[in-house]
């Protein structure tokens, strides 16, 4: 009876909010000079600001003599600028030696000795790898950590590309995530031991992450090409700063969930800090971190695309090469590519994650040392087939060496025949449904969002967050809309708000309806799951492809490719939600009587909601960030800012306040969902 009074006021709370909010629309009259409509952009001076200290810090802080070979003396420079220039050559060296390790090259022995070296002697250059090496060992590493099935898959991923004609890009794109991911790996690891032992840190460090996950990918790209130049080097930092915060969360929960007797028990045997941390802490919190890892190296996997703006060499570059020339058939190869990589990396360190350690395992030399043995055994085996392939194919390529790119097998014409036929046998349905959603819905939608006033908008995200998770909940969404709304930025961050909101909508249906059913049967959760994993590695990139053949460049395109896109988080968390639901309470369901239907709605439902709730969640942090990505194909959203930003020589402040303003936005809902699921899972004892 009080959960059903306290619905009933709760409903009648919201009704009041939602009747304050549309006459604050129809009252408050459009004018710059009336406050209740727009504030005045009293942070306008904040690019102006981030531009002259970058400016300062790079170019005029705290000069020293630095050697200049060139002149053959000493010369002014600033500290800052050099000791970013050193991390950025540091890490282009790195990435050239482990390049050429797969590939060949001189670069690694020019930077050890000279041009004019290697000019004199031809012999100077690394050799590459036969394909069939890698593969070898590919094939092995997923036989030592989970058996025959990830062998197989590994093998097969990896044949793929060679055939394919992709290696070379693949191996690119690889040797970048070699060398990113490993970085990310140790720095998330240290800053998340370090908010372990300080509470301090964790406090300064969490909104910081925050603000990191949700930022658009675009917006670190800016100030990384004014730091750090422009290269594989500058790509590879700014994927480091992408992909550090999800190592640094898990590893502080992994620490966290440390059971309590584990670290009595280390203290116990006279353990030091230092003993008790890497002794018992880590190796017992291994799980999480280990996951951790796989998160980096997707995220590392996700950023190819978007890093090939500022000069990643490999797949992602190639995959904007085919965007620019609307290739859709090169384009999806590519991708698959993509996808292959990340499969292949996500199974191989979840498996390594989920592998146990026998710490009193009596083997013998060949159990300890048979895979490194068998890896020596497909090196030697891998020259020589590339031997005899030299003598096989004397006059072309070596195909038992490395294939050329493009020089393999290809199914480009097969999915550009694909489109060409939806195009030719849908055009007419297409355009009509085209025309009557961008007449007939979006354009309406987006007047009445550019129609809000902003008090209206402040009260009504503020009284959701309040009704919703309480006071500080409001008190933090309306700071986050605050700063939006004293920039300059207001009406485009509605226009990405129409936009977003509009592909959550849909999104969250589609997703809820999907999981919903694949739900109540094993085989179809599954089915449903690996699609979604799919979908997920998938880069984001490839989406805005075929919507742009089929539906021009308009906002359906981009909000076609969003959906799809957001749709996957929705999907997976409701499977996973209904799933968990306790055994227990659906047999008490069955024992009363009820139908399927029944108790879906009284009993699933309500147990799986704060989980589906979660997925929603991160349904708005996918729509914002391909809503932001669809300013490649033009909308004028603050998407399309942040993009022109890239190509300005002072478009560091602009690039981060603009990615500030759709990080709050992202913060705005997460804040109000996050919030009142915790909530709900505590309430149901399921937190």
């Amino acid at each position: 009876m009080v959960a059903t009074l306290k619905r009933q006021s709760k409903a009648v709370q919201f009704a009041i909010l939602l009747a304050a909010f549309i006459v604050l629309c129809l009252v408050v009259k459009p004018s710059e000079n009336n406050i209740l409509w727009r504030l005045p952009p009293l942070l306008k001076w904040l690019p102006g600001a981030i531009n002259d200290f970058v400016r300062g810090l790079m170019f005029e802080w705290f000069p020293v003599q630095v050697w200049d070979p060139l002149i053959e003396d000493y010369e002014q420079k600033p500290l800052f600028r050099e000791i970013t220039r050193a991390i950025s050559g540091f890490f282009l060296v790195i990435i050239n030696f482990v390049r050429e390790i797969f590939l060949g090259g001189n670069k690694t022995i020019v930077a050890m000795t000279s041009w004019d070296f290697v000019n004199e002697h031809p012999w100077a250059k690394w050799p590459a790898l036969p394909w069939t090496v890698i593969t070898g060992w590919a094939v092995l590493l997923g036989y030592k950590l989970q058996g025959r099935g990830l062998a197989l898959l590994a093998g097969a991923c990896t044949m793929y590309i060679a055939i394919f004609g992709q290696w070379q890009p693949s191996m690119e794109t690889l040797s970048f995530v070699l060398i990113a991911a490993p970085v990310s790996v140790v720095l998330g690891l240290f800053l998340g031991i370090w908010a372990f032992r300080s509470r301090a840190v964790e406090a300064t460090l969490n909104p910081l992450l925050n603000v990191a996950q949700t930022m658009p990918h675009y917006s670190y790209l800016v100030p990384v090409i004014v730091l750090f130049g422009v290269g594989d080097q500058a790509a590879a930092i700014a994927t480091i700063i992408f992909a550090t915060p999800p190592m640094v969360r898990l590893t502080l929960l992994g620490l966290k969930k440390v059971p309590p007797d584990v670290v009595d028990s280390g203290m116990m045997s006279g353990c030091s800090r230092f003993q008790l941390l890497f002794r018992v802490l880590v190796p017992t919190a291994r799980r999480d971190i280990l996951i951790g890892v796989n998160q980096v190296v997707m995220q590392c996997l996700a950023m190819t695309v978007i890093a090939s703006f500022i000069g990643a060499q490999g797949l992602g570059s190639n995959l904007m090469i085919a965007l620019n020339s609307l290739k859709v058939g090169t384009g999806i190869e590519i991708g698959v590519c993509i996808v292959l990589i990340a499969v292949v990396l996500d199974k191989m360190s979840l498996a390594w994650a989920n592998k146990p350690t026998d710490y009193f395992a009596d083997l013998t030399f060949w159990q300890r040392h048979r895979f490194g043995l068998l890896a020596l055994g497909v090196l030697g085996a891998g020259i020589v087939l590339a031997l005899f392939g030299r003598a096989v194919f004397p006059e072309g390529f070596n195909y038992l060496y490395i294939i050329p790119h493009n020089k393999g097998i290809t199914t480009a014409p097969m999915w550009q025949a694909g489109v060409d036929w939806l195009w030719d046998t849908l055009f007419f349905a297409l355009k009509n449904f085209n025309e009557f959603l961008i007449t007939q819905v979006l354009v309406p939608m987006k007047n009445l969002y550019l129609g809000m006033p902003v008090a209206a908008t402040f009260l009504l995200m503020m009284g959701i967050g309040y009704l919703v998770a309480g006071l500080r909940s409001a008190l933090i969404i309306g700071g986050f809309l605050l700063f939006i709304a004293l920039s300059e930025y207001w009406d485009r961050a509605l226009i990405t708000a129409y936009m977003a909101s509009f592909s959550v909508l849909v999104s969250a249906t589609l997703g809820i309806t999907i999981g919903t059913l694949a739900a109540q049967n094993e085989t179809a959760s599954r089915i449903v799951l690996l699609v979604c994993d799919f979908l997920q590695t998938f880069p984001s990139f490839i989406y805005l492809i075929p919507v742009i053949m089929l539906f021009g460049i308009t906002d359906t395109s981009v909000i076609i490719a969003a959906v799809v896109y957001a749709t996957v988080p929705a999907t997976r968390y409701t499977v996973e939600g209904l799933r968990s639901v306790p055994p227990v309470l659906q047999d008490a369901g069955s024992m009363l009587g009820v139908s399927r239907f029944q108790r879906w709605v009284s009993i699933e439902l309500p147990m799986a909601f704060p989980h589906i709730m979660l997925g929603v969640n991160q349904t708005v942090i996918f729509a914002l960030f391909m809503v932001i990505i669809g300013a490649f194909i033009g909308t004028t959203d603050l998407g399309q800012l942040i993009l022109k930003a890239i190509s300005e020589p002072q478009g560091t402040g602009i690039g981060l306040t603009l990615g500030l303003c759709v990080a709050f936005m992202g913060l705005a809902v997460d804040q109000i969902i996050r919030t009142w699921a915790n909530a709900r899972k505590k309430a149901l004892d399921l937190a």
